[in-house]
């Protein structure tokens, strides 16, 4: 793989070279040094650690093998596997239409068994309303250039729904306090929106902690992300899709979501701010 990643990809390409690079240095070799045991021309070492050229798994066991560093082949091969499906272009995922899309995490949620959950402008797929969910999809289809499947796509997002209710699962969920009040569909919408959200936070395997938007906190998320066990983190973006699988990364998503945890409210605090929410939809 010699083609240069962009953006994020990018940027852990050349955190992947870095790492190289460290171990390479740690072991005491010079890059020349490196390339000769590995039977490498000795550029090869050089494009590796500046990012230019993406490592393959069993150039990383090499590297490992001669600089003594098995222990770290694990972590290394999550990176480069992560760089290589980092982006999945959701236009190229929607060609077939948005019902395939929706059914495409299926099987994740189903092996999950711990769901932690940060929405910072939306309310969860997991817990969305049929109306809810037309009314925050209709834009994709346009946007994304997408056939038009909006009722096939609504129906497989409920039926993906039915993971709440199996055995076994935990979901810890924090929001946001914008997620209560950005609209999808009108006011009525809404409010059936927050309903369902309030009898999805009776449930005893569900948590859902708000945010209040005037309050004092340590950080910021910039994007939503799930985070499934501690196996895979997802994020999206308004054109891709983006996957982490680094362990190291994956406990950077678990510190995160521990920081906005401690600033959001709980229990009956967190139902009554929904409840003022729902409060002011009706006089609106």
């Amino acid at each position: 793989m010699t083609t240069r990643p962009t953006s994020p990809a990018r940027q852990i390409a050349e955190e992947l070279g870095t790492r190289l690079r460290e171990i390479r240095t740690g072991a005491a070799l010079t890059g020349r040094a490196l390339a000769a045991q590995a039977g490498w021309h000795f550029t090869k070492v050089s494009r590796m650690e500046h990012g230019v050229k993406i490592a393959t798994e069993e150039e990383i066991r090499i590297w490992c093998r001669i600089c003594g560093a098995d222990d770290q082949v694990p972590d290394l091969i999550a990176t480069v596997r992560a760089i290589q499906s980092m982006y999945q272009e959701l236009r190229r995922q929607t060609r077939a239409g948005m019902k395939r899309l929706m059914q495409a995490p299926v099987p994740l949620y189903e092996r999950t068994r711990r769901f932690r959950i940060y929405e910072h402008n939306v309310i969860p797929g997991l817990f969305q309303t049929a109306d809810y969910a037309r009314a925050m999809l209709s834009f994709w289809f346009g946007f994304l250039d997408a056939p038009n499947d909006l009722h096939a796509a609504v129906d497989a997002r409920m039926d993906r729904q039915r993971v709440i209710h199996g055995p076994g699962r935990r979901f810890d969920v924090i929001l946001e306090e914008q997620a209560l009040r950005t609209w999808f569909g009108t006011a009525a919408v809404q409010v059936e929106q927050l309903e369902r959200l309030l009898t999805i936070m009776s449930h005893p395997h569900v948590s859902v902690r708000i945010i209040p938007m005037m309050i004092e906190r340590p950080c910021v998320a910039s994007a939503g992300f799930w985070i499934f066990d501690d196996e895979l983190v997802t994020l999206e973006t308004p054109t891709a899709s983006l996957e982490v699988t680094r362990p190291r990364e994956i406990e950077l998503y678990d510190r995160m979501f521990g920081h906005l945890a401690s600033v959001a409210l709980m229990g009956a605090a967190a139902r009554g701010l929904v409840q003022a929410v729902i409060d002011e939809l009706h006089a609106h």
